[in-house]
């Protein structure tokens, strides 16, 4: 991606874990975004899960408050590559287990002019936007303004999603009970055509107050329940034998209903029930998807209507299994994505010494 006085390569480093799992007599969330904010990443988020599994297929869900009290958890860093390099090496003596991925992006910050996305037969443009809990724009939330706007310029899809915790421009910001928490973190996730996200870039820019953006390439294989493509067809391993990793991102809506139940928790279930590897779902608190207006409910309020982000990552041949069954299951609604997870990927689980097994894949 292209211009360089406003972009910048950048690492983005994402954890998937259980909420209770603990290292050092700590919750592991506690040490990674201790990490973070020592390390000054200059954006993380820490987010709570709705339902998901991982490889030992333990079903973590909110819906029985006996469960709910291990739910998914994901954290995300994204920084320049030299200071998430060194994040990683102490993150080998943090984390002992779950899945952590290491995907390249561009970042961009501070004045923001146009942007030229190059786009490839079938690819569109991922863009995240990271944005302050209280942040508003002319009396309206910031994460309001961001959605009507990509919705009016036509982008695809967006998804709100709210930070428990995290750090912004290198400063933690920890949510706290009674506190304003008007700096923790939220990431709004969209996905549209190379050209509509380019056009948008100057627009967001002047829309907040201090911008921070990364733009990852992805596959848009259904929108409102019409097949695009597949996902790609990889071999299961690179050329220099390393596996291949790529992701599923399912937006769809809690009121979108399939037998009854909400398509995000029928595909979770399907895909456990299948021998899939992991996948996770997150509830968020505002978006659209299609042509659909921006919708939601308040914040922290959590209704039937909100929009939902299923992440799954796995292996080339089990993922070309699982994107059969979200498609099945995703026959009128939501916007699916696929993308390779090539850079750098952590397997779930711990090497013979104990410390967190890495394949480092060639940039």
């Amino acid at each position: 991606m292209t211009d360089p006085a406003t972009t910048a390569d950048c690492l983005k480093l994402t954890s998937y874990f259980g909420e209770r799992q603990r290292v050092g007599g700590r919750f592991l969330a506690d040490a990674q975004l201790d990490l973070f904010g020592k390390r000054q990443i200059a954006t993380s988020v820490l987010l709570r899960g709705a339902e998901g599994f991982g490889l030992k297929h333990h079903l973590r869900t909110d819906r029985l408050l006996t469960l709910s009290e291990d739910l998914p958890l994901v954290s995300i860093a994204v920084d320049t590559r030299p200071q998430v390099d060194a994040v990683l090496e102490e993150l080998r003596a943090v984390q002992q287990t779950g899945l952590v991925t290491l995907e390249r992006a561009r970042m961009l910050r501070g004045e923001i002019g146009p942007v030229v996305l190059p786009e490839e037969l079938h690819e569109a443009t991922k863009l995240t936007i990271y944005v302050g809990r209280q942040e508003r724009v002319y009396r309206v939330p910031a994460f309001v303004a961001v959605c009507d706007l990509l919705h009016r310029r036509g982008v695809a899809g967006a998804t709100v999603l709210l930070g428990v915790d995290g750090t912004a421009h290198g400063e933690r910001k920890r949510a706290r009970f009674l506190a304003g928490n008007a700096d923790v973190p939220m990431m709004i996730i969209a996905v549209g055509s190379g050209e509509r996200i380019g056009r948008v870039l100057p627009e967001l820019g002047a829309l907040l107050r201090r911008p921070l953006i990364t733009l990852e390439r992805v596959r848009v294989c259904k929108r409102d329940g019409d097949l695009i493509e597949r996902p790609h067809a990889l071999p299961g391993t690179d050329n220099h034998g390393m596996a291949m990793w790529q992701k599923l991102m399912i937006f769809t809506s809690e009121g979108a209903l399939h037998d009854g139940q909400p398509v995000h928790r029928a595909i979770v279930q399907r895909l456990r029930r299948s021998g899939a590897r992991g996948a996770t779902a997150l509830r968020g608190i505002w978006g659209f998807t299609g042509d659909h207006v921006p919708h939601g409910d308040r914040l922290l309020q959590l209704g039937r209507r909100v929009p939902v982000l299923t992440v799954v990552i796995d292996s080339p041949e089990r993922i070309a299994a699982s994107f059969a069954a979200v498609d099945e299951l995703t026959g009128n609604h939501g916007v699916v994505t696929s993308e390779m997870v090539p850079a750098l990927a952590a397997i779930t689980g711990t090497d013979r010494h104990g410390g967190l097994r890495l394949a480092r894949h060639s940039y």
